[in-house]
């Protein structure tokens, strides 16, 4: 019969046993929950082995890329190496190798690439400052096409971390900060699906990552990104989207704003609300929604109406903390 390895010890299934039952019976504390595949509560990781379909049924391309399975519904046939996913986040040391402000609101962060430290463009990483505060920052850069980390962090008013990122990091300094994490990343699988990348503000650090790693692999349907803003700050790469566009005739880029303005370039509007109207029914196109919360969970809600699979939409919702100021 199979053996399931898990954690240095091994267990051999009885019959048509799940894994999740096979270490349940064997004493394994396992998260679970509803046992039939529908809640994802016994979510778990594979190593070495195959799995079975069924046991990866329902979940997202990014899961199934990292070997994510449902610990309920998986019967293996062979021997299976599993694991809990991480709970806890390694850290790195990382140096400060560039910094630059894109506007008065946005500034790039570029970050040496510690060793061991791995991770696919869109993902997030968390930097903890000096003071021990942590806050999320998706990654914009590709690890195949640079040699660093790339951030856009941008200014929050009384934002602790944001401020002190903006105004008083140096570099070189050092930075803590976490291995990559999310599931909002490209994976090469229906080269020619469409895909419709939608962000505001500093929301499209992950997506322009995104867009040139699915480029880079050789994405062979149309790609649209929507970056939108309500002030002339939050916009920003426009010549370097502009001129992506121009190398890849499918990529199609529309940076707007919500705000009247006589910007060249710039068309006036949500890009939430433009992008779902260039499309009549979103059913087989792959989504990837960053930024503002309000935003991202509305345009899900109208994109899943609009016939897109929840499997299909991937999500970076960027929440933001406000320190309130001392009182005088």
């Amino acid at each position: 019969m199979p053996q399931i390895h898990h954690e240095g010890d091994s267990y051999v299934t009885e019959g048509d046993e799940s894994v999740l039952d096979c270490l349940l019976r064997h004493g394994v504390s396992v998260s679970y929950g509803c046992k039939a595949g529908a809640c994802q509560s016994c979510l778990m990781q594979a190593g070495e082995g195959a799995l079975p379909p069924e046991s990866q049924k329902g979940l997202k391309d990014t899961q199934k890329y990292d070997k994510q399975f449902l610990a309920c519904m998986c019967r293996p046939q062979a021997d299976l190496e599993v694991a809990k996913l991480r709970t806890v986040a390694k850290t790195y040391t990382s140096q400060v190798i560039e910094i630059e402000h894109l506007s008065a609101e946005i500034v790039r962060i570029r970050l040496a690439q510690p060793d061991g430290f791995s991770y696919r463009a869109g993902q997030f990483i968390n930097i903890v400052t000096p003071n021990n505060v942590s806050r999320s920052y998706s990654l914009a850069s590709v690890p195949e096409l640079d040699d660093y980390l790339e951030l856009h962090v941008r200014r929050i008013p009384s934002g602790l971390v944001s401020t002190w990122l903006c105004d008083h990091l140096k570099v070189n300094a050092h930075l803590t900060i976490s291995e990559a994490m999310g599931q909002c990343f490209y994976v090469p699988t229906r080269h020619e699906q469409p895909l419709l990348l939608i962000g505001t503000g500093s929301g499209l650090a992950p997506l322009y990552g995104i867009a040139r790693d699915a480029l880079r692999q050789g994405h062979s349907g149309p790609i649209h990104l929507y970056h939108g803003s309500s002030h002339q700050d939050g916009i920003y790469y426009v010549e370097e989207m502009s001129a992506l566009a121009d190398q890849h005739p499918h990529f199609n880029y529309t940076p707007t704003l919500s705000r009247p303005h006589e910007l060249p370039k710039i068309q006036l509007g949500r890009a939430h609300e433009m992008a779902l109207k260039s499309v009549n029914r979103l059913s087989g196109w792959r989504l990837y929604l960053c930024g503002h919360p309000e935003m991202v969970q509305g345009t899900k809600q109208k994109a899943f109406i609009a016939g897109a699979s929840l499997q299909d939409i991937y999500t970076d919702p960027f929440t933001f903390t406000q320190h309130p100021p001392k009182a005088v």
